[in-house]
């Protein structure tokens, strides 16, 4: 992984000294809750890459190549192939709670998704696929976001519905008959639902070249998800906080 995010920093690079685009590149601390009884929230290292010659693009760990599309002043719209990681999951060892459960993993995802822009206001559309197998079903995402300025200061804000198909939440948040027989769970097999979230970005450069970047964000579960026995709290909260550099 490590390898391959190098590899995609040096294609990049070489396309932004061709194209003249500007290249953000950087890393931070990621942080997640769990909404599993008794589970610790995730605290990890993320690189984040922000990119798009019209061609090609990055927004923090999202990759994607237009295939179709136009590029204007006051108005851009695109229509992409994009993967992304699906950071969900959980090890039976994170708590008691989950002890005699089967681990569920993170995956990775990948899919159509459209995007619009104007005038400081944006949309964007998703359909994706998990590309490991993990839960191997499809998820949808709509979000409607602007872009707003505050004396320096840069800001995102953001508001997200996603629909998790019912493979989705069974795999993350489900309990089968197996997994019943070795715990003092009853068995759940949950349908799918809605997930709605809000969210901002914020930027604030400290230099020309040098930004601090920050990502806060609140997700409300479905009502299948947060129903299951395994789920004690319903909101996720998650954000990022980093260092970028941008190239000119």
């Amino acid at each position: 992984m490590r390898h391959s995010i190098i590899t995609l920093f040096l294609i990049m690079l070489f396309l932004s000294k061709l194209t003249a685009e500007e290249l953000t590149i950087g890393a931070g601390a990621y942080f997640q809750t769990q909404p599993y009884k008794n589970c610790d929230a995730i605290i990890v290292p993320s690189p984040v890459i922000f990119y798009d010659n019209g061609i090609v693009y990055a927004r923090w760990t999202r990759f994607g190549v237009y295939f179709y599309g136009s590029k204007e002043k006051n108005l851009q719209w695109g229509f992409s192939l994009t993967a992304q990681p699906r950071p969900n999951g959980y090890k039976p060892s994170d708590s008691p709670d989950l002890e005699g459960l089967d681990e569920k993993k993170s995956s990775f995802e990948g899919g159509l998704a459209y995007t619009i822009y104007s005038q400081g206001k944006y949309l964007e559309a998703m359909l994706l696929t998990d590309l490991l197998g993990r839960y191997d079903s499809y998820i949808a995402k709509v979000e409607i976001g602007m872009k707003q300025k505050i004396a320096n200061v840069s800001l995102y804000p953001s508001l997200i519905a996603v629909y998790e198909s019912k493979k989705f939440t069974d795999y993350y948040y489900g309990i089968s008959d197996k997994e019943a027989a070795r715990t003092s769970y009853l068995p759940y097999n949950p349908n799918g639902g809605l997930r709605v979230a809000a969210q901002t970005y914020i930027n604030y450069p400290l230099t020309k070249k040098w930004s601090a970047f920050f990502n806060l964000r609140i997700d409300r579960l479905t009502n299948n998800a947060k129903n299951s026995p395994i789920v004690s709290d319903s909101l996720v909260y998650s954000g990022l906080a980093s260092l970028l550099y941008t190239f000119d």
